[in-house]
């Protein structure tokens, strides 16, 4: 599978939209809609709202997430915002503020 990397220096501004995975180490404000999944890896930040297939955020996220597979907060991430997915782990160590849905 391929991905695409937003690298640690880099900060996009706008709406992307994919649909392979997407691997966030800079920073992403605006919208983010990714159908393979979005990696947001620890010094990772994403301001925006995010649509996509699995996710996995060990960084931080402000904005509403929407997965139609499973969200996974890592130790260490910091999550505001909403959450609708079909599962949700959350690590011990994860920081998380907003409501979880998970009707399918």
């Amino acid at each position: 599978m391929a991905s695409t990397v937003i690298g640690a220096g880099i900060t996009i501004e706008g709406e992307i939209s994919a649909d392979e995975e997407i691997v966030v180490q800079g920073t992403v404000r605006g919208k983010l809609d990714a159908r393979e999944g979005v990696i947001v890896e620890a010094g990772g930040t994403v301001e925006a709202d995010i649509t996509s297939g699995p996710l996995t955020v060990a960084g931080n996220v402000t904005g509403n997430i929407s997965s139609s597979d499973r969200v996974d907060l890592q130790s260490g991430a910091r999550v505001i915002g909403n959450v609708k997915a079909t599962r949700i782990t959350i690590a011990d160590g994860a920081q998380f503020k907003g409501n979880v849905d998970m009707d399918v």
